[in-house]
């Protein structure tokens, strides 16, 4: 079992739950959900196999963020590149904790936050965003301090659906009139 720091992470799943090729995966998984093994970190793995959340891939995403219901999903990068993930596979439990039975948890691993985190428009990374049935409600970019996130999620929860943020571009048609004052 491998050793992170002082403390055994367990990378298996609960007994019995193991997808294709002995890969671990809850027995509830949804189709598309990508087993977190291979070159993801220990501490990402356990957000799947310790903490229960799903690891929809990609193409799994939508079918996934869909079901009725508030949903947290935490977008996790490479920990090469953005350290922070790391800190956020500990603070993500902690949070579902704080709020119990409000929302359902995902984490996208490296790949699959790739190709969905431009939907959401958060600026840092790592991120949780919170939706509701599918919906976008909001996201907490970057780490925070405990209170900011309990205050946050908790803002967040009692928010309705709400558009993206985009890059906002303006976009203008030929022979549009002047631009607004």
């Amino acid at each position: 079992m491998p050793r992170i720091g002082r403390s055994r992470v367990p990378l298996a799943s609960p007994p019995g739950a193991a997808g294709p090729s002995g890969s671990p995966l809850p027995a509830d998984a949804p189709a598309g959900t990508v087993p977190a093994t291979g070159g993801d970190h220990p501490l990402l793995v356990q957000l799947h196999a310790r903490h229960g959340f799903a690891a929809p891939d990609a193409s799994a995403f939508d079918g996934w963020a869909a079901q009725p219901g508030a949903a947290l999903v935490a977008f996790v990068e490479e920990p090469v590149r953005v350290k922070e993930s790391l800190d956020l596979a500990v603070i993500a439990p902690e949070i579902a904790r704080a709020f119990p039975g409000a929302f359902r948890c995902a984490v996208l691993m490296p790949a699959a936050a790739r190709a969905v985190a431009v939907r959401y428009g958060f600026r840092r990374w790592p991120a949780l965003v919170l939706l509701r049935d599918g919906a976008y409600v909001g996201a907490i970019d970057g780490l925070r301090n405990w209170d900011e996130y309990v205050a946050e999620v908790g803002r967040l929860l009692a928010a309705p659906a709400t558009r993206p943020p985009s890059i906002g571009i303006a976009v203008s048609a030929p022979g549009a009139g002047a631009p607004c004052p």
